[in-house]
């Protein structure tokens, strides 16, 4: 895997399950099934993706049932017999370009599990979910403190000596640095390094 940051394209699901506007309300639900999997991108044309269907936007086929009550949304849901009429509108979508943090922040303000990666303009590259983001924390201590020690500690001053040692993903520095401003800079980039999950300074100032 490349070095932090690291881009959604890095971690994403290539192999997408996919339908278009016209498919069925059963299909789709044999599809999510069939995928272990909670939401579908809707397509359209040559790829573009003009929407999500997701498990929530079926249930009030079941929910509304045996009641004429209900929001006008909700009722409008029920009704839904194809993915067209069914799905969520415009789609929540990421960049393959984007960063791990970015995909992260639009899942939790958009409430949402797993996002369609799309090119420029808007053709479906693969899909994202929680669990590719923290494929990050996969990565070995060495892996991380190799990186820690090749971005970040050889960038800084030759004045500065610092080590770096890394145990479940938390990163321990320890040595002296000549500029004590310099000691929050270090740290944020140290955080940057996709797979840290802390950070403790043990540092010295001469």
């Amino acid at each position: 895997m490349p070095e932090s940051p690291y881009t959604v394209s890095a971690v994403m699901t290539h192999t997408v399950v996919a339908v278009g506007s016209e498919a069925p309300f059963k299909e789709i639900v044999e599809l999510l099934d069939q995928w272990k999997v909670s939401a579908l991108p809707v397509l359209a044309g040559e790829g573009r993706v003009v929407g999500v269907v997701s498990e929530a936007d079926l249930l009030p086929k079941e929910e509304f049932r045996d009641t004429d009550e209900g929001e006008l949304a909700a009722r409008a849901k029920a009704g839904g017999v194809t993915a067209g009429e069914l799905m969520s509108t415009p789609a929540v979508t990421v960049h393959a370009d984007a960063s791990l943090a970015e995909a992260a922040r639009i899942m939790a303000r958009r409430h949402v599990k797993r996002l369609p990666v799309v090119d420029g303009v808007g053709l479906l590259q693969g899909v994202v979910s929680r669990g590719d983001l923290l494929k990050v924390f996969l990565r070995s201590d060495e892996e991380i403190a190799e990186e820690i020690r090749h971005s970040v500690l050889n960038r800084l001053p030759v004045t500065t000596t610092l080590t770096v040692s890394v145990a479940e993903g938390v990163v321990t520095l320890g040595g002296s640095m000549p500029d004590r401003t310099l000691i929050p800079v270090v740290a944020r980039a140290v955080r940057a390094v996709e797979g840290v999950v802390d950070i403790q300074l043990d540092l010295t100032h001469r």
